[in-house]
């Protein structure tokens, strides 16, 4: 059985940092930052599973949009959100 992750993506310019937490573990797991380049996200992204185990987001911005249309064009769904649209608790 396939395992559903959630994945977060914190675009910069020169990096991006990955968080990813498991459907049903409430701890979330920090991995180490990489290089801003896309082949190296999208080997990462392979690396946690396969394309339909993962739910890829981003907050929007304008460092996030290529990485966004790039790894849909490589069959992958990412959503972008908007910081204005989550309430902080």
């Amino acid at each position: 059985m396939m395992t559903l992750r959630y994945v977060g993506l914190d675009v910069h310019k020169d990096s991006i940092s990955v968080a990813v937490a498991d459907v049903g573990d409430a701890a979330r797991r920090f991995l180490s930052g990489c290089r801003s380049m896309k082949p190296r996200v999208l080997k990462l992204l392979r690396t946690l599973g396969p394309l339909g185990s993962l739910k890829v987001c981003y907050e929007a911005g304008p460092t996030g949009y290529g990485l966004q249309r790039f790894l849909e064009e490589k069959g992958w769904t990412v959503w972008s959100f908007r910081r204005r649209w989550c309430r902080s608790s």
